[in-house]
């Protein structure tokens, strides 16, 4: 999504949507069409590089952005890394939430601590943040308490994402439906 007129970005967009429903293809066309002739856009990315599919999307991802594009692996400090990169001269787009609370749960974490950190991250930062997070809540309970603690917590962290944000799309077969928009 190149375009010859920028678009402002709000400070906060959080982009949800099912696997493969071009929820990160839709963030990087707005980061895109919000840059400048020169600028440079941060890629926090969150995934790890587990098995020869992920690495597979991982190199798929990264080979569809240009040089415009900073690419950072945070796989756990996602507050950190945004609290050291969200610049007004340098908008970040966040792919994925969902992999990032994957991460923090499998390192033992305490999910409830770290998407409140998080949260508060994003109420400071000082230039224009995109998150992509999957949409996880819409099929059946998950038939293990794993699973079901997963879908809670990712449930509770895109609520509270949502409400800090000035946007939020859902993206559904590509297709993108605003559901908040402070801007309008």
């Amino acid at each position: 999504m190149t375009s010859s007129a920028l678009v402002l970005l709000p400070r906060l967009t959080l982009v949800l949507g099912g696997a493969r429903s071009g929820k990160s293809r839709y963030g990087e066309g707005l980061i895109e069409a919000s840059l400048k002739s020169g600028d440079r856009a941060v890629y926090l990315a969150t995934a790890e590089a587990g098995d020869t599919e992920m690495t597979a999307r991982i190199a798929e991802h990264k080979q569809r952005r240009g040089r415009a594009w900073l690419t950072l692996e945070e796989p756990l400090d996602l507050a950190g890394a945004l609290t050291r990169h969200a610049k007004p001269e340098s908008p970040v787009l966040v792919d994925c939430l969902t992999l990032w609370l994957s991460n923090v749960m499998a390192a033992g974490r305490d999910a409830g601590a770290e998407i409140a950190g998080l949260v508060q991250a994003l109420g400071r930062a000082a230039g224009p943040v995109v998150l992509v997070s999957n949409e996880v809540g819409q099929g059946v309970v998950p038939d293990n308490a794993l699973a079901r603690f997963f879908a809670d917590n990712a449930g509770r962290m895109n609520q509270e994402v949502a409400a800090a944000a000035g946007r939020v799309v859902l993206m559904s077969a590509g297709l993108p439906l605003t559901l908040k928009d402070q801007d309008a």
